[in-house]
């Protein structure tokens, strides 16, 4: 079954060329109007994604792949095309948004794992097996303004992973903690997979991709060069 369909979706930003600051700018902008360039950041973009696939996003930086994701989150819409998502999508795109610094571990699991969608129940019966995830159970009353940024980012995706996701967006969340850490990141979108949970993951790792995803994309300045088996598009990246 199909669950993503993307037809000719492109989407564009508006950059001005001059940046306005001050009070008196602004005033006397408006008898100067500022002049913008028009960004594309995707360009007439079409695909689709079967229910249960793991498909790897793969490019340079600003080749539109965070872009994307937001789209499919809905925290951005895009100029032109269609996008149709017929299952719960849960993305992990900024972990951690919604953390306070002057609470503790064990509050901002709390905080955040609401934000999720977790009931407090199920917070309450999770919260040493978030903590034992992300190697912090000594931390669990540090207030987190004494974690490292990586610390947060490992106690957000092991809150985010307990809930139970159709179409999961990741994207560039594993690059964080030690190697076992990432390991067992891997481990959990394997059990996804196994699961039937449709799976979007964005990485610069291309050994993750090729090992864990059916079907990947290439994506460059917005523009969709290639997709399909994962093998054959990484070679296209790196021939380039």
């Amino acid at each position: 079954m199909t669950v993503i369909e993307i037809e000719h979706l492109s989407k564009e930003f508006q950059i001005p060329h001059e940046k306005r600051n001050t009070l008196f700018e602004t005033l006397t902008g408006v008898l100067r109007p500022a002049s913008y360039e028009t960004f594309f950041a995707l360009k007439d973009i079409s695909f689709s994604v079967e229910e249960g696939e793991m498909l790897g996003i793969i490019g340079q930086n600003g080749s539109g792949k965070s872009t994307l994701l937001k789209i499919l989150s809905r925290i951005i819409v895009p100029t032109c095309g269609t996008v149709r998502v017929k299952r719960q999508v849960t993305p992990f795109l900024e972990l951690g948004v919604g953390f306070n610094r002057d609470f503790t571990a064990a509050e901002n699991i709390r905080i955040y794992g609401i934000i999720m969608g977790l009931t407090p129940r199920e917070i309450d019966e999770k919260t040493d097996e978030i903590l034992e995830f992300a190697g912090m159970e000594r931390f669990r009353d540090t207030k987190l303004r004494n974690f490292s940024s990586g610390m947060q980012v490992r106690l957000a995706f092991s809150t985010a992973i307990q809930t139970k996701p159709e179409i999961l967006l990741l994207d560039e969340v594993l690059a964080v903690g030690d190697m076992d850490f990432q390991r067992k990141c891997l481990d959990v979108l394997e059990r996804f997979k196994k699961e039937g949970v449709t799976i979007i993951f964005v990485s610069h790792e291309l050994d993750d991709i090729a090992e864990h995803c059916t079907r990947a994309m290439l994506l460059d300045h917005g523009k969709l060069v290639m997709i399909g088996e994962t093998r054959d598009v990484i070679a296209r990246y790196e021939s380039a």
